[in-house]
């Protein structure tokens, strides 16, 4: 496809980034849930599928629990403080790869109107 070949494995690092920022998010989110169980993404193999189906892949063979190192006695296994911590790392990925896909994007318009 012209676009993979254009943005390489970024646009689907993008969409695997995103996915996870939702995980992470759900868990933050649910901090104080008795009984949830964190989650988080496998990014190499999430970002395997997504190149494998395009788009809309599914990647729930990349979605795993996570193992707290405290357990929790109500047994929730969110430690909010590795999460946040996941989240602020993945964010900044997140917009790393925006920020190239938007500069790559910004060459291929300069390169069309020929400037």
């Amino acid at each position: 496809m012209a676009s993979e070949s254009l943005f390489g494995v970024h646009g689907a690092a993008l969409e695997v980034r995103s996915q996870r920022m939702g995980l992470l998010a759900s868990n933050i989110a649910n901090a104080s849930t008795p009984g949830f169980k964190a989650r988080d993404l496998d990014f190499g193999a999430a970002l395997k599928a997504v190149e494998a189906g395009n788009t809309g892949a599914d990647l729930s063979g990349a979605i795993g629990y996570r193992m707290p190192t405290q357990t929790s006695l109500d047994g929730n296994t969110v430690e909010l403080n590795e999460e946040q911590t996941a989240f602020a790392e993945n964010a900044v990925q997140y917009q790393s790869t925006l920020s190239f896909l938007n500069g790559r994007i910004s060459t291929i318009t300069r390169a069309l109107k020929g400037e």
